[in-house]
């Protein structure tokens, strides 16, 4: 009897009562998902089927060969294969040692073995689903973050930044990546560690600009409760959430003067206090940081601890500009073009030679973020399937104007400047204060009074 190669879940019955094996076939057959195949003997199953059925239902005795060695045989053959065992025998011990042997159930045969058995089969039925989910989900995330599918081009600047975030995935060592705002620096560092050896381990990523810098310490360190007014209770900080992974601080530049000295102790020991806390903590973190800072010069003029300087270093990866990849330009509109027409539905849309032209003559301060965001406007604003020059339009920040080329009153200048902070730092009331060294409450009054 030959099994047919089928996308139906294919259930295997090795029982050498003929009654008995016909029963149990017809009970699972009943489930048209379900293509159940019987045999007389280990032999004939052997002698029989080529590829691995989804499961197999094994009788104990067999005329040709025991339980146990046929179980053996089988998990030989197939490595992964669920085997149900089904028995005259009701000893405890003979169960238990053939599920020590590997078998993934043990069925007594009595007037509840057919129903005990089709819930044994659906069980092993929705694990193998699950697995087949598991492991396409893990195909589809590798192909995610394949660095080629993560920063687009072929122009020899990107093929070397793809050769050193290979080395990185490569190796332990931490990874310091600078490039300009939109240039994809977060995309690069979780890339990096979904291709290295920590793939399985937390991602953890920090923005230092988002943090008021008196609650730095607490975030990357965590603290004991009644360590400082407000610790309620025990905080674990992010060390210790990507503790066996990795830690991304982007904005590095931005970390407080009087935490440089604990964070290079941390990268030194490889060890950390909560704050208010006596307990030292082991840690087994990969640290990745990213600055569109130049830090040597950061160093230069007393902003960064030269020490704490060399420990983040690691292995540098600089992010072109788009403008120094301009063979990937037309290449990464075209790319984001087709993503956007899938995602509104339209018809299929070129580019137009003027309006490549176009988007080659442009500087892109915003990077590969601000050529996204204008293809998806043009992709909008096209009518004659083709994008022309006047549906592209960029809308860079503008210009700074002199501060003081106008004349306004202290207040008002007020305004300005708080004004300023507060989009520069995402409405961060908190960070905004202590930057400006104002009052919260002073700023609350301009929002809640509409004068920001």
């Amino acid at each position: 009897m030959k099994v047919e190669t089928s996308t139906s879940f294919s259930i295997c019955i090795i029982e050498d009562d003929p009654w008995y094996g016909q029963l149990l076939q017809y009970q699972l057959s009943l489930n048209p998902d379900y293509r159940v195949s019987l045999f007389a003997s280990g032999r004939e199953f052997f002698d029989t089927v080529q590829e691995q059925p989804d499961v197999v239902t094994i009788d104990f005795a067999l005329p040709d060969i025991s339980g146990d060695k046929l179980l053996q045989r089988l998990q030989e053959r197939f490595p992964q294969l669920p085997v149900i065992v089904i028995s005259a025998q009701n000893k405890i011990t003979t169960a238990v040692e053939l599920l020590k042997l590997g078998a993934t159930d043990y069925l007594i045969k009595d007037e509840y073995t057919k129903e005990l058995l089709w819930n044994a089969i659906l069980k092993i039925k929705e694990n193998s689903s699950l697995k087949r989910q598991v492991k396409q989900l893990e195909r589809q995330l590798q192909e995610k973050y394949n660095f080629s599918n993560l920063l687009k081009g072929n122009s020899p600047a990107i093929r070397a930044t793809f050769a050193l975030m290979e080395r990185a995935s490569q190796t332990p060592v931490n990874v310091s990546i600078t490039g300009e705002t939109g240039t994809g620096k977060e995309l690069v560092a979780k890339a990096i560690h979904m291709n290295s050896e920590r793939q399985k381990e937390p991602f953890v990523a920090v923005n230092m600009a988002a943090i008021p810098s008196e609650l730095v310490e607490s975030e990357l360190f965590g603290h004991e409760k009644g360590a400082f007014t407000g610790a309620i209770g025990r905080k674990i900080g992010k060390f210790e959430e990507a503790n066996g992974g990795t830690l991304f601080l982007d904005e590095i530049g931005e970390l407080p003067a009087g935490l440089q000295a604990k964070l290079l102790r941390v990268l030194q020991e490889r060890e950390l206090q909560r704050v208010g806390g006596n307990q030292k903590i082991k840690l087994n973190v990969r640290l990745i940081t990213a600055t569109h800072k130049n830090l040597a010069t950061e160093v230069q003029q007393g902003n960064l601890r030269e020490d704490l300087y060399y420990r983040l270093i690691g292995l540098p990866i600089a992010l072109p500009p788009l403008r120094e990849r301009s063979h990937d330009i037309v290449f990464l509109a075209k790319h984001f073009l087709d993503e956007f027409c899938r995602e509104y539905q339209k018809p299929n849309l070129k580019i137009s030679p003027a309006a490549q032209q176009k988007l080659l003559t442009y500087n892109y301060p915003g990077n590969v973020r601000e050529l996204k965001t204008a293809i998806e406007l043009a992709a909008v604003l096209s009518n004659d399937g083709e994008i022309q020059p006047g549906d592209i339009l960029f809308t860079p920040p503008a210009a700074p104007k002199s501060f003081l080329a106008e004349e306004r009153t202290l207040r008002e200048y007020t305004y300005v400047i708080i004004r300023h902070h507060l989009d520069k730092y995402s409405n961060n009331v908190p960070l905004v204060a202590q930057k400006l060294d104002v009052g919260r409450s002073t700023i609350y009054k301009m929002i809640q009074e509409g004068q920001l």
